[in-house]
């Protein structure tokens, strides 16, 4: 059973490549979610089995500062976090589960089931004052990754690091593995060999009401623009905009994929799910982080730092300077590296029997 947070589709995405991998050994799969992760999952794997699987929602603020939305989170994700334990302990029981994996869900791990948590967040980054927190969190959520059987991190460990801070420890720690990057488009046959099609590709995701927020952005600005731009908009939410170009609300990943090859430049967030995808596809791209989501504003201004991409704040996002400022990103070893979730397959073959 596979079971992806619901903030945004980044966790949904990046683990297409690990079912297909799962399809492709033989492993009877179970995909638990909710909201637009459900969704997406459905269009990508239609003769999957899927459980309908609420995860605690986080609004955030429409302002750029999330400090009070984030600490008025932290009760309702420590009640999910719990809720959902004893409920997944209830499914793999009714379900005949084996192996659990669950990316960023918390909750999800259980002693009857051989149980793997997915995250490049082991050193979170937390806004203004609740950094000195920092250290708290890294110590339980350190203690809840030892509930579970491994720990993989979708990187590479070292210099080559995507992630960089978020995802590196001192030293390697057992039953931790840094599995390369996870991107749905790492290994498709389908590439760049057409001229572009498209000057820009707006690709939208992320938690509300900033998704909406950058959306009227866009929308504003592209009246006053020639380049051809097509949106994504990366929600199930009705569109009441009048868009003056094309504009597609979710694209299972085939489609999407031909829309990165069109476009000469990617505008998008800058989750880490959306980067890897960018690494894989060697595309040049400009990062708008998600206003206070910490996390995003690291992942931009340190990929920006070596050199990776172009990053500008939502609030200051004007599109015609933007596209002055980009540049290409270079290649990484990261991309290019031994994949090792391969291998983490092989040796899961094993735990198919667990119970």
């Amino acid at each position: 059973m596979i079971c992806p947070l619901n903030w945004g589709l980044g966790h949904a995405t990046r683990l297409v490549p690990l079912i297909k991998l799962l399809i492709r050994n033989d492993f009877d799969i179970r995909i638990a979610a909710s909201g637009d992760s459900l969704v997406f999952l459905k269009k990508e794997f239609q003769k999957l089995k899927f459980i309908d699987f609420p995860n605690y929602e986080v609004r955030y603020s429409r302002s750029n500062s999330q400090v009070f939305r984030l600490l008025m989170a932290i009760p309702k994700i420590i009640f999910y976090s719990l809720k959902e334990h004893w409920q997944v302990k209830k499914i793999i029981k009714k379900k005949n589960i084996d192996i659990i994996i669950s990316d960023n869900r918390y909750g999800l791990w259980c002693k009857n089931a051989y149980s793997i948590f997915i995250t490049h967040q082991l050193n979170a980054k937390f806004p203004g004052f609740l950094r000195v927190f920092e250290p708290g969190f890294r110590m339980i959520t350190g203690l809840i990754i030892k509930k579970y059987d491994e720990c993989w991190i979708p990187d590479c460990y070292g210099d080559d690091s995507l992630a960089g801070e978020l995802s590196q420890l001192n030293k390697k720690v057992q039953r931790i593995y840094y599995t390369g990057i996870f991107s749905r488009f790492k290994n498709s046959k389908e590439r760049e060999t057409s001229e572009k099609e498209l000057d820009i590709l707006f690709i939208l995701s992320g938690p509300e009401p900033q998704r909406s927020v950058f959306e009227t952005t866009i929308y504003n600005q592209a009246v006053k623009t020639q380049h051809k731009i097509v949106l994504v908009r990366g929600t199930t939410t009705i569109n009441k905009k009048h868009f003056s170009f094309p504009v597609y609300d979710l694209l299972e990943s085939e489609k999407l994929l031909s829309l990165i090859n069109k476009s000469e430049i990617i505008v998008c967030r800058s989750g880490y799910s959306s980067i890897m995808d960018l690494i894989a596809l060697n595309k040049k791209a400009i990062l708008v982080p998600t206003p206070g989501q910490t996390e995003q504003e690291y992942l931009a201004q340190y990929l920006q730092h070596k050199g990776f991409f172009y990053s500008v704040k939502q609030s200051e996002f004007n599109l015609e300077s933007a596209i002055e400022n980009i540049y290409n990103a270079p290649e990484t070893d990261c991309n290019s590296g031994k994949d090792k979730l391969r291998e983490r397959i092989m040796f899961l073959k094993d735990k198919q029997n667990y119970r």
